[in-house]
């Protein structure tokens, strides 16, 4: 089949590109449509996307512009790419249109049912709670729910996004269940030096407040001076939050030299390096639903420490492959990072069953035939409506 795949901000590049290479490994014909790329993308995305959106938005000069300015001109030049969207797929004669977000869902359903006369349409629902809840995104949720319902199928990641999203009165029938794949080469062998001395509790990945940093902070700073000492945190990670309050809580608590917040976009050649012997990958959050992530610490098999809920509650063995804590309660953080730190041989037993769990996810290739075949199902109910 000739696939579209949209994620016109390109919010999920990583798993767009692996969803791309499964398909591709299928037989199918992929395109990937989003905004052109940018400095702080990485080369990895310069070949591969064609640049469907923003081309106003993206200039140098636009995303030098004020916050609400540049989200201005952003709205109306996406207004304008969805506009052309339709005429750009038609040219191309796509058989399915796959979207992996929506942006702007109350401007963005006004094009579904043009795009749904082209071909059949199909959405990755990657937050069942859309943009896991951020007060600031209230634009960017409004009319989702809705929408949903103007897709043929709707894939989520975990049985907790099905279940939301059945809540909602979406027919069972209408979504699929669809593990996130690794963002890494799956591991083959265990490392057998993480007793390195000193436990490094690593939060990776954009920083926003539902990531719970802060839970983090306290949580470490709730451990015996001792036990600190053999410790450290590190917040690694490009920032869409402000981070002043997070330094100004480390000092507060006087943990700053214990902690190292590192607001910067982290490309693929560095990623190895900061999952590291010795590290635990952690997180606090407070929502979520699957995490691109967790599937980068299983692949590097690290042992991972985690708040219970979503995909780390239905992926994580509590107990084998690293602890689940309720989420934000920081003295049960605190405890769980005090066991990594004082029983070495806990640790190192983790990471040695992670590397038994990455061999049970599915690998982008089965992936991508099980996608084919979600798409076999959109393409006969449309024809059936």
């Amino acid at each position: 089949m000739r696939v579209a795949l949209i994620d016109p901000s390109l919010f999920t590049l990583p798993y767009d590109l692996r969803l791309a290479a499964g398909l591709r490994a299928n037989g199918h014909e992929v395109r990937l449509h989003g905004r052109r790329s940018c400095p702080d993308d990485g080369d990895v995305s310069a070949p591969s996307v064609v640049a469907s959106f923003y081309p106003v938005a993206n200039l140098p000069m636009v995303r030098s512009l004020p916050g609400p300015l540049r989200l201005s001109i952003k709205g109306a030049d996406h207004v304008i790419s969805m506009a052309r969207l339709r005429a750009r797929l038609a040219r191309e004669q796509a058989e399915v249109i796959h979207f992996q977000w929506l942006p702007l869902p109350a401007v963005d359903c006004r094009f579904l049912s043009g795009l749904r006369s082209l071909a059949p349409l199909v959405l990755t629902v990657h937050d069942s709670e859309p943009f896991n809840g951020n007060p600031a995104a209230r634009l960017q949720r409004h009319g989702l729910p809705a929408s949903f319902r103007q897709f043929d199928r709707l894939i989520v990641h975990t049985d907790q996004g099905r279940n939301r999203l059945h809540a909602q009165g979406i027919a069972a029938e209408q979504i699929a269940v669809l593990p996130h794949g690794l963002l890494g080469a799956s591991v083959t062998a265990i490392r057998t030096d993480d007793d390195v001395g000193e436990t490094v509790f690593l939060l990776f990945g954009k920083l926003k407040p539902y990531k719970g940093a802060d839970v983090l902070l306290r949580a470490f700073a709730r451990m015996l001076p001792p036990l600190r000492a053999r410790a450290r945190v590190r917040i690694v990670g490009k920032p869409y939050m402000d981070i002043g309050p997070l330094h100004r809580l480390a000092s507060e608590l006087g943990i700053a030299d214990r902690v190292a917040i590192e607001p910067r976009f982290v490309a693929d050649p560095e990623i190895p390096r900061l999952f590291q012997s010795g590290t635990v990958a952690v997180f606090p959050y407070r929502e979520i639903e699957a995490s691109g992530v967790l599937s980068l610490a299983i692949a590097h098999a690290r042992p991972m420490l985690a708040s219970r809920i979503g995909g780390f509650a239905e992926t994580i063995r509590d107990g084998k492959d690293g602890l689940l804590v309720p989420p934000g309660d920081e003295g049960a953080l605190a405890d769980a990072m005090a066991r990594f730190v004082v029983d070495g041989a806990f640790t190192m037993a983790c990471a040695r069953h992670v590397v038994e769990l990455a061999a049970t996810i599915p690998d982008w290739r089965e992936i991508g035939r099980r996608t084919g075949e979600i798409y076999q199902h959109a393409a006969a109910s449309r024809d059936a409506a």
